[in-house]
């Protein structure tokens, strides 16, 4: 029986300098290689799925030497861990063997990562170059490229990543948003797509990153399969900006354009979402409040302050959500301090009489 699953797609091998001393250093360049595969459209990428895969070739030498020691390979890691934990511990034995005056043990030879042993054995031992096939193909002649079709191609090329996480920075982003960002190029589509709507660039950066991904994660989904468009993440960022809704009905509107789609002017039309603005309509809601949880209310004018939160709770409450917070506090400040000063003068005056009437 012949596999034909993989006839006519190409195998694309990249060999890189012995330039890495460390596991994590490997894991990080093949990470960066994947992000260029998919930013390019090439491959998916997917190391589980065998599109991607790395063979690393381990060798060691002593502090001054020039020349490397006997290449270790080690085939078929599927994940940047393997990668990682695969380099590390064959480091560790091949120095082990060295410190012990074994150093003729280090063979040239494929090994094996064990994951669940969490180390390498031997999986055939290679005895000269002619093992490797390091021959010729008399089949396949050699492909000469000019430097005026490298150019070609080179001028045609997409924003790279380290392009892409470069003009990031410049937008006043951190470090590990520009990281999360340009990770994947379909998030770095979304967020380029919500900015270039007007969207404030931080805000925009902290949705995706937070709630977007949150839901991405649990629903296993990725950007691309959710309803959610970057044109009504930026109208969502604006409605809150500008006061038409407060962050909570935002985060309730965010998860159904997820979800379902639609668009926030008509889930706020549909829902009646708009904030409350009117100072005095946000006044009589405080004032009922306040009326109904006397006890809460002499507590926090003997300066229990956690219970603000309370009230500010239970005026949400009535409003179902809706009133502006900042507002919101700034009249259930003014409405407890002046019944507090109003009663403290009254406690001050009374006595005050009884002396000028005796």
């Amino acid at each position: 029986m012949v596999d034909l699953n993989r006839a006519g797609v190409p195998l694309l091998e990249i060999v890189s300098e012995p330039d890495m001393r460390t596991g994590i250093e490997a894991a990080e360049y093949a990470a960066e290689l994947q992000r260029l595969v998919r930013y390019l459209g090439v491959s998916n990428g997917n190391m589980q799925e065998g599109s991607l895969r790395c063979d690393v070739n381990i060798s060691i030498r002593p502090i001054g030497q020039l020349e490397f020691g006997t290449k270790v390979e080690i085939k078929n890691l599927n994940s940047f861990s393997s990668v990682s934990r695969a380099i590390d511990f064959e480091i560790s034995r091949q120095v082990l063997l060295h410190t012990q005056g074994q150093a003729n043990q280090i063979v040239q030879e494929t090994r094996l990562w064990e994951e669940g042993a969490q180390k390498t054995v031997t999986m055939r031992k290679k005895e000269g170059l002619a093992d490797y096939r390091y021959f010729p193909e008399p089949d396949l002649p050699g492909v000469t490229i000019s430097e005026e079709y490298i150019n070609g191609i080179r001028d045609c090329l997409p924003e790279l990543p380290e392009m892409k996480r470069r003009r990031y920075e410049k937008l006043g982003l951190s470090m590990q948003d520009v990281l999360f960002l340009a990770n994947d190029i379909n998030v770095a589509a979304f967020f380029d797509a919500t900015i270039g709507t007007g969207a404030d660039v931080k805000l925009a950066a902290n949705w995706i990153m937070g709630d977007i991904a949150a839901y991405m994660k649990n629903e296993k989904l990725s950007i691309t399969d959710i309803k959610l468009t970057p044109k009504e993440l930026g109208e969502l960022i604006a409605s809150i900006k500008g006061g038409t809704i407060s962050g909570k009905i935002g985060k309730e509107i965010l998860f159904e354009l997820m979800a379902k789609g639609g668009t926030v002017e008509g889930l706020i039309k549909e829902k009646d979402l708009v904030q409350i603005v009117d100072p005095a309509e946000i006044e009589k809601i405080v004032d009922k409040v306040l009326a109904a949880n006397p006890k809460q209310l002499e507590q926090f004018r003997g300066g229990k302050t956690k219970l603000q939160g309370f009230f500010a709770g239970q005026i949400m409450k009535e409003t179902k959500g809706k009133a502006n917070p900042g507002l919101l506090n700034k009249i259930l400040l003014e409405k407890t301090e002046c019944k507090k000063l109003r009663i403290s003068f009254i406690r001050f005056s009374s006595p005050l009489l009884k002396i000028m009437g005796s």
